[in-house]
């Protein structure tokens, strides 16, 4: 009777991975991953933030005009500069605003003749309404919008971008967690579980709420890195096809942020280092050849845009912007790795690695775990995955912009996100399922208060969230917005519960995992 308990706790572990099941039936594998993309989509659109950043500008210039120009909103950013002769640009890489203006131009017929109509009635003029933000930053902002007739265009365009453009990404970067993890552990049970603790146990959560060039390049690149690996064949496509499309992540990567360049060169090296072995020197030269084929695109469509933006198709745009008090260090900010940096981007109580996701501390473990029989990635996976975290972590230390994140909450490691992960998911395989659980719920518990609550900047930093959440119950954003809006308080004077809108998508959720009614179970 012992070892039959036994064996029916271990075959029901949320980790275990059942030998009969090792290679589960394709079509359940995909109709999980539809679903966990689905849920994903639904519970980033919910806890969309309204922060207008700066890649949102040069979005709304495309989608407007076709334009990189953003000189229409010029003095609403710190990160909005002018050169003369050029006119004004944002002090960023053009990647994201380049994805994220093709929803809002295709939205731009719903959200014009709102703006249009709201414009007509602000026509009289008179002092903007009181917004009762913590911020006198905000407060500026949103009169200033407010006189420009810019505000509802600016909130409508961020919904947009968040919704059609971000969120989608981010459930996309789940979904490749959930397929590499699948191949891993042959089981759609451990996978699902694994996928799910990624998407909101992590700051992926947090950082989706809103446009961020850092999380979606993450994905980006782990897709590539995913297709040079090809775990139990996960792609159909022949080796050539896709260390090109590893080649076509790398240079996305870098029309993203300049701090793409640490995985443009690491899957350059990685996909030489599998053609080395498979194909000697010879093999190495041609996947060296095709990978730099995949990023001459995506770099040349950088170079041309700083050349029309700026005169120069290889200065970066931090070139040309004025310098910054107290980060103007080494080149525009940019110098070798500090170890001060170093130490504040890992504990720093506002923005550090490990206190944003201290879940993150389990790969350190993972040298001792993966091996021997219970071995899930082979060496050159694993030194990849640790290397290229390892590599922007170095990377982003001579960033001194990073000093800023006390503002924004952890951003400049977000790439690494579901690289850490997947040295992270061995270990909690291996963890008893009490210890699982229990790690699981803190995760998530964290994650999801940093994704309501998103200041970082007062009080105990990370902290802040959990405390205000517990004291004060749960929210979503952009009620949170709405609610210190004095037309909105004219209808909500108490403002808007969040608990409909969440009971409304736990709905939607739940219908989507339960039908058809006749879908086999995980692992069935």
């Amino acid at each position: 009777m012992a070892e039959s308990e036994r064996a029916r706790r271990v075959r029901h572990h949320p980790m275990t991975t059942p030998a009969s099941t090792a290679a589960g039936p394709s079509c359940r594998t995909r109709s999980i991953a539809i679903r966990l993309l689905l849920t994903c989509w639904i519970v980033y659109t919910l806890h969309f933030a309204s922060n207008t950043v700066r890649e949102i500008y040069l979005a709304l210039a495309l989608g407007d005009h076709f334009s990189f120009r953003v000189d229409e909103y010029q003095g609403l950013h710190p990160d909005l500069f002018e050169k003369p002769g050029y006119g004004w640009h944002i002090n960023a890489n053009p990647g994201v605003s380049m994805v994220a203006a093709i929803p809002y131009a295709l939205a731009r017929p719903l959200i014009d003749p709102v703006v249009a109509a709201v414009n007509r009635r602000r026509s009289q003029g008179g002092e903007p309404p009181r917004y009762e933000s913590p911020w006198p930053m905000a407060r500026e902002f949103y009169a200033e919008a407010w006189r420009r007739g810019l505000d509802v265009k600016f909130g409508l365009g961020a919904f947009v971008m968040q919704a059609l453009a971000m969120a989608p990404s981010s459930a996309l970067g789940a979904v490749l967690v959930f397929l590499a993890l699948r191949r891993l552990f042959g089981s759609d049970r451990t996978a699902l579980w694994l996928a799910l603790l990624y998407a909101f146990g992590t700051p992926v959560f947090f950082r989706t709420g809103h446009l961020n060039h850092n999380m979606m390049l993450g994905h980006i690149v782990f897709f590539g890195f995913l297709c040079l690996w090809n775990p139990g064949g996960l792609f159909p496509w022949s080796r050539a096809a896709r260390v090109f499309l590893a080649g076509l992540s790398g240079g996305a990567a870098l029309l993203f942020d300049y701090s793409g360049v640490v995985f443009l060169a690491g899957l350059f090296l990685y996909a030489c280092y599998g053609d080395l072995r498979a194909g000697g020197w010879r093999g190495a030269r041609a996947a060296a050849l095709r990978y730099v084929a995949g990023s001459l695109g995506p770099i040349l469509l950088l170079w041309f845009y700083q050349w029309r933006s700026f005169g120069h198709p290889f200065y970066p745009p931090q070139h040309w912007m004025p310098p910054v008090p107290g980060i103007e260090q080494g080149y525009q900010g940019f110098s070798a790795p500090r170890w001060d940096l170093f130490v504040a981007l890992g504990i720093d109580f506002r923005y550090g690695l490990f206190v944003s996701c201290p879940l993150f501390l389990l790969a350190l473990a993972v040298p001792w775990v993966n091996r021997g029989a219970r071995r899930r990635l082979a060496s050159p996976e694993l030194f990849a995955l640790a290397g290229l975290s390892l590599g922007l972590w170095l990377f982003a230390s001579g960033i001194h912009y990073a000093r800023i994140q006390y503002n924004t909450g952890i951003r400049y490691l977000a790439p690494a996100f579901p690289f850490l992960f997947l040295l992270v998911a061995p270990v909690l395989a291996r963890l008893p399922r009490l210890a699982f659980y229990l790690i699981a719920v803190a995760a998530v518990t964290q994650s999801w208060c940093l994704a309501m609550y998103r200041d970082v900047e007062r009080g105990f930093g990370l902290a802040e969230p959990l405390l205000h959440v517990f004291t004060s119950g749960f929210q979503l954003p952009f009620l949170t917005v709405l609610s210190r809006m004095e037309a909105f308080r004219e209808y909500f004077p108490h403002g808007a519960s969040p608990l409909a809108l969440m009971l409304l998508a736990g709905a939607v959720i739940y219908g989507i995992w339960r039908w058809p009614p006749s879908a086999p179970p995980l692992d069935s």
